[in-house]
């Protein structure tokens, strides 16, 4: 792992002391998520994923499904077909019974979309108790975009040129800025050391209300695994802002090496599925049977439509004519 401008070097001796020792268990572990375990996965230009701990596997899902006392002698390819009857039919309580917890390095804008998300535990970095680092998201060109016209959410057309420019110098300089003027307040350096001493400095408490919303912060956040999965669909989606959207592709692969037949069966009935209306199902019917639509049609607004269009990826005005 590329530990370079993401890991601090406390955070480094935390990481090799703790691959270093070795632990005796009873309890189900998974071969490919033990080699991810306590290393930093790079996120952004600052920030990381790091699995910290995990509870369960494939088979403890199949395991509660059937409320068994152990693993069994059934074969792999019935677990499996039960984890995506389980999916399919939206069976969600055995998903439970499998969690995960992970160290984040965020930026805070990130990290409040984030805990919408309220099926975690969380526990964040004290900026009350600690001096937050000099590290602020600064995009890349490419993902200076303009705001879109018809989505309030959404990026558009990508800035260019002089624009572009101009927008990296003023996120830059402002978080420079009021990062300086954060330590003038505190009088206190990163290492607890006092800048001048005829200055008291203000509470650390006060003192962060100044800092920009593109400065990291870190938390340690559980989830279990049906929680997890509701998280990674909305935030995997394509629409997702694409900064929370890099951190759940992380999360989507360490969840793809941690539980594969589960992540199999998320990506089949989940992901790469679409949810359709009374009047959509409908109108496919119609369409298979070769049938008019026009008049189902004037049911749904025009963004139904095209959102329609889209998940079918097929046009659907002027089918009639």
């Amino acid at each position: 792992m590329n530990h370079e401008n993401v890991v601090s070097p406390e955070q480094l001796r935390e990481i090799a002391a703790a691959k270093s020792a070795v632990s005796m268990t009873g309890r189900p572990t998974v071969a490919a998520l033990e080699g991810l375990i306590f290393d930093a996965i790079r996120a952004l230009d600052h920030g990381f994923v790091r699995v910290i701990d995990y509870m369960g596997d494939d088979s403890s899902i199949v395991q509660a499904a059937r409320v068994s006392y152990g693993r069994g002698t059934r074969r792999a390819s019935e677990d499996r077909g039960l984890i995506r009857y389980l999916m399919r039919h939206s069976h969600t309580t055995p998903f439970e019974m499998a969690s995960i917890k992970l160290h984040v390095k965020l930026p805070i804008f990130v990290a409040r979309q984030w805990i919408r998300h309220r099926t975690a535990s969380v526990n964040e970095y004290s900026a009350r108790y600690s001096i937050l680092d000099r590290e602020f998201y600064v995009p890349e060109i490419d993902q200076l975009a303009a705001q879109s016209t018809i989505n309030r959410q959404g990026r558009e057309e990508t800035l260019t040129g002089d624009e572009a420019r101009r927008v990296l110098e003023i996120l830059r300089e402002d978080a420079d800025r009021n990062y300086d003027d954060y330590v003038w307040m505190l009088n206190e350096s990163e290492d607890g050391k006092r800048l001048d001493d005829n200055r008291i400095g203000v509470a650390r408490e006060l003192a962060r209300m100044n800092l920009t919303l593109n400065i990291y912060t870190q938390w340690y956040w559980k989830i279990d695994l049906h929680n997890l999965m509701n998280f990674l669909a909305l935030r995997m989606d394509a629409h997702a802002q694409y900064e929370i959207r890099i951190y759940a592709e992380i999360i989507g692969s360490i969840m793809k090496a941690w539980v594969p037949l589960t992540y199999e069966a998320f990506e089949e009935y989940r992901l790469n599925s679409v949810v359709l209306s009374g009047t959509a199902v409908k109108i496919v019917q119609s369409l298979l049977d070769g049938k008019p639509v026009n008049d189902l049609l004037g049911n749904l607004s025009e963004r139904e439509v095209r959102d329609l269009e889209r998940s079918l990826g097929h046009p659907l005005k002027g089918r009639d004519e």
